[in-house]
C-alpha cells in the first residue's frame, strides 16, 4: 500500500481527497528550523500500487512519481526521502530507500510465482505477508504472524508453506480447527498433501502437511519428535502462552527448519506471553525470559512509554501485526454497542440471596479463596442472565430477565428486517435457555454451536448457517466459536454476557467481520445494570491500555481482595 499525502512547503498538508482511503500514519518529516526528520502523525489517503497507477492527479511531487515508474519498465535510479519515511518504533530511522524498493520488486514478482501454484487470488497486504514470512524465516529461523482476526493468515500461511514444500510440513492448531486446515491447504495449493494425524505413524515425504490438534501434540507429541520438519506452523498459538503445560514444552521439542506462530492476540492479559511466542519461534533473539522482563515488562508496568516503543523495535523484525484498516479498507465499519440491562425484581431478590449465602459461607484463603470467588461469581453471573438459572424454576422464561428480555427484542428487530444474528455466551446452560426461548417467542429453531459437538457437526452446522436460507440466528459458546470460524452471512453479534477479557470477546465478534462481509457489522454488548457485570466492563476499558496489559486474569484479580473490597464489587450498586 502506498500513502500519498500533501506538503505545504513548511509541514504536512490536508489528506488527498477523491481517492484511496483516509488514515492518520507516522512519517519523518522535516520539523523546525533545521529541518530536522522527526516522527509526525500525517493525514493520507491509503491507495494500492494499482490505484496509484491510475492517479489522475497532474501534481504529483517527486516522491509519488519515483513509484510509479518503479512500477513501469523504468525503474528511477533513486527515491526521494518523501518516498521511504517511515520510521521505526523509537522514531531514530527510517526505511532505507534499497528495502523499500527491494520489497515492491520482490512482492510484484512473488504475486507471480503465487498466481501460478495456489488456487487463490491474494490482495497485495497478502503477498506481503508471504513475502514477509519468507524473509523473516529466512533471517530469523522463525516468525510470528498477528495479523488482525479476518485478514487471511491462513492463506498467506499456505502460500508460504507452498514454497517449502522440499521437506514434510506440520500445522498445529485447535482440534476444532483441523478438518478445516486439511480443506483449506487441499483448497488452495493442490501441490500439496494435507494429512489429518490423531496419533500413530507419522507419514512425512516431500510435499506432505501433518495437520494435527494441539490435544494430540501433548498426548503423542513424541512421535513427532523424531523427524526434522521443514515447517511447524503453530495456528492460534495463544494455546501455547503458558510455557509451562505440557502441550507448551510438547511444541518446543519439535525440531524444525522454521517455526511460525499465527495469532490475532499475541497478547491476551500479560506480556510474559508474548514472550513465550518469541522464544518458541526465535530462541536466538529472545532466549532469556528474566532478560526480557527486565527490559521490557517490568518498565511497561510501571507506565514507561519509552520502554513500550523499545518493545515494539525490539520484535518489529519478527512478528507482523496488520490492522484491518491498515490493509482492507473495503471491509465495512464495526460498530459497537454497549447496552445496560436492568435487573427485574427477582433477579435481584436472587441475586442477593446468593450474595448472602456465598458471605454466610467465608471465600476462605489460598487456593480455597479463589475457588470461592469463582463459584459467587458464577452464581451472580448466570442470576444476571436469567434467575431461573439459580433458583431452579425455568417455567416461564419472559419477564425474568432484563437481559434476555432485551436480546429477544433485539432479535426480534433483526427477524423483521431479515438480518441474521449471532449470540454468544460462555454458559451451556445459557445457551439451552436461549435456544427454547428464541423457540417459544418466534417460532425459531436456532442452532447451538458448543464444546460438545464433534468437528463433523461443528462444519455442518456453519456450512448450514451461512447458507443463504439459513437459520436466522446462530447461538454460540464463546470459547468453542471464539477462534477460526467465518460466519459473515451475519452482520449483528449479541455479547450475552460478559468475560474477562476484552480481547475472547473481540475475536468472538470477528467471526462476523471478516473478509467476505458486506455489510457494517454491529456488535452489541449486554451488561447487567448494578451487578459485577458493570465491574468487568470497567477491567475492559484499562485493559485496552498498554501499561495494563500485564494485569492478572480477573478472577485471581478479585480473590486477592480483602473480603470488604470484594464484597463491595459483587455486591449490588442500588444507588445506581
Amino acid at each position: 500500500m502506498f500513502a500519498l499525502w500533501t506538503w505545504t512547503g513548511h509541514d504536512a498538508g490536508p489528506a488527498p481527497t477523491g481517492i484511496g482511503d483516509p488514515e492518520q500514519l507516522t512519517l519523518a518529516l522535516p520539523v523546525g528550523e533545521r529541518g530536522a526528520l522527526e516522527p509526525v502523525e500525517v493525514a493520507t489517503a491509503v491507495v494500492t500500487p494499482a490505484e496509484l497507477v491510475d492517479v489522475t492527479v497532474d501534481d504529483l511531487a517527486p516522491s509519488a512519481l519515483a513509484w510509479r515508474a518503479s512500477m513501469a519498465d523504468d525503474p528511477p535510479l533513486t527515491l526521494p526521502a518523501a518516498a521511504h519515511a517511515v520510521p521505526d518504533a523509537v522514531g531514530t530511522a527510517i526505511v532505507s530507500a534499497e528495502r523499500a524498493a527491494r520489497v515492491l520488486r520482490e512482492t510484484r514478482a512473488l504475486d507471480g510465482e503465487l498466481a501460478g501454484v495456489l488456487d487463490a487470488t491474494l490482495r497485495p497486504y497478502q503477498v506481503r505477508g508471504v513475502g514477509w514470512l519468507r524473509e523473516t524465516v529466512s533471517a530469523y529461523g522463525g516468525a510470528v504472524l498477528a495479523d488482525e482476526m479476518g485478514l487471511g493468515k491462513t492463506v498467506q500461511t499456505i502460500g508460504f508453506l507452498q514454497g517449502r514444500a522440499d521437506g514434510p510440513q506440520l500445522v498445529v492448531c485447535p482440534t476444532s480447527l483441523v478438518g478445516n486446515w486439511a480443506h483449506e491447504i487441499e483448497r488452495f495449493a493442490p501441490g500439496l498433501k494435507p494429512v489429518t494425524w490423531r496419533g500413530g505413524a507419522v507419514p512425512a515425504g516431500a510435499g506432505t502437511v501433518l495437520v494435527t490438534g494441539y490435544p494430540t501434540l501433548r498426548l503423542h507429541g513424541a512421535a513427532l519428535t523424531g523427524e526434522q520438519w521443514a515447517t511447524v506452523v503453530f495456528d492460534e498459538a495463544q494455546a501455547l502462552k503458558n510455557p509451562r503445560t505440557q502441550v507448551s514444552r510438547a511444541a518446543r521439542a519439535l525440531t524444525a527448519d522454521a517455526k511460525v506462530a499465527l495469532t490475532g492476540t499475541p497478547v491476551e492479559n500479560h506480556l510474559d506471553e508474548l514472550f513465550a511466542l518469541l522464544n518458541l519461534t526465535v530462541p536466538r533473539l529472545f532466549a532469556h525470559r528474566t532478560q526480557f522482563r527486565r527490559r521490557f515488562v517490568r518498565p511497561i508496568e510501571e507506565g514507561s512509554a519509552t520502554a513500550a516503543a523499545r518493545l515494539r523495535d525490539a520484535v518489529e523484525p519478527v512478528v507482523l501485526g496488520r490492522k484491518k484498516l491498515q490493509v482492507a479498507a473495503s471491509l465495512p465499519a464495526k460498530i459497537h454497542s454497549d447496552l445496560l440491562c436492568d435487573l427485574t425484581a427477582e433477579q435481584e431478590r436472587v441475586y442477593d440471596a446468593v450474595l448472602a449465602d456465598a458471605l454466610d459461607e467465608g471465600f476462605g484463603s489460598g487456593l480455597q479463596r479463589q475457588g470461592r470467588v469463582l463459584a459467587a461469581l458464577t452464581h451472580l453471573k448466570q442470576v444476571c442472565n436469567h434467575p431461573g438459572l439459580v433458583s431452579g424454576d425455568l417455567g416461564e422464561l419472559a419477564g425474568r430477565s432484563g437481559k434476555l428480555d432485551l436480546c429477544a427484542d433485539i432479535v426480534a428487530t433483526n427477524l423483521d428486517t431479515g438480518d441474521p444474528t449471532l449470540i454468544f455466551t460462555q454458559y451451556r446452560k445459557t445457551g439451552d435457555l436461549l435456544v427454547r426461548h428464541l423457540s417459544e417467542q418466534f417460532g425459531v429453531e436456532a442452532p447451538f454451536f458448543h464444546g460438545g459437538l464433534d468437528a463433523t457437526q461443528r462444519g455442518d452446522l456453519v456450512t448450514r448457517f451461512q447458507a443463504p436460507d439459513g437459520p436466522p440466528v446462530l447461538i454460540l459458546s464463546l470459547r468453542a466459536a471464539g477462534t477460526g470460524l467465518t460466519l459473515t452471512r451475519a452482520a449483528d453479534v449479541i455479547h450475552f454476557d460478559r468475560w474477562w477479557n476484552p480481547a475472547v470477546e473481540a475475536q468472538a465478534s470477528d467471526r462476523a467481520h471478516r473478509i467476505g462481509q458486506t455489510r457494517t457489522v454491529t456488535v452489541t454488548t449486554l451488561t447487567s445494570a448494578t451487578t459485577v457485570e458493570e465491574h468487568i466492563a470497567a477491567m475492559h476499558t484499562r485493559k485496552s491500555a498498554l501499561t495494563d496489559l500485564s494485569d492478572a486474569a480477573g478472577i485471581a484479580e478479585l480473590a486477592r481482595l480483602d473480603d470488604d473490597a470484594l464484597v463491595d464489587i459483587l455486591r449490588r450498586k442500588r444507588e445506581n
